[in-house]
């Protein structure tokens, strides 16, 4: 993905632009629909543990070429995770990523998860796991 830049854009907030190396690798989408009153769990287990990959998710009210990255101006909410550059107080982090707090309340959203490898890794295998709560 040539531009990065709609990650940090304000009415995104994805990832911050110090960030932006961790998201430079091949990136694979996917789209579902987010019924309401339902909240989302995303789990990526790369299937080596030496790869880095990264994986963001954002909803939007329809999916469209607009509102697929990189030309996404907007979003409802967008959450990323990625490898830490620092350790954590109190945590730990291993090869796999999570992302959580997608969720809709009184209306249905589309969803696009984006998986994507840092430092310009541009394959590997991988496993996605959604898990829906609602």
């Amino acid at each position: 993905m040539p531009d990065l830049s709609w990650a940090w854009n304000s009415a995104v907030a994805c990832f911050p632009a110090t960030q932006a190396a961790k998201f430079t690798g091949k990136h694979v989408l996917y789209a579902l629909e987010l019924p309401a009153y339902t909240e989302l769990e995303i789990d990526l287990i790369p299937a080596d543990k030496s790869a880095n990959f990264s994986l963001y998710a954002y909803e939007v009210g329809t999916i469209s070429e607009s509102n697929t990255v990189p030309t996404l101006t907007q979003c409802i909410r967008c959450e990323a995770d990625h490898k830490w550059d620092y350790k954590v107080k109190g945590k730990t982090q291993d090869h796999t990523r999570h992302v959580r707090d997608i969720l809709a309340i009184a209306n249905p959203y589309q969803v696009i998860i984006g998986v994507t490898g840092a430092d310009g890794l541009k394959e590997g295998a991988y496993r996605l796991e959604v898990k829906r709560k609602g």
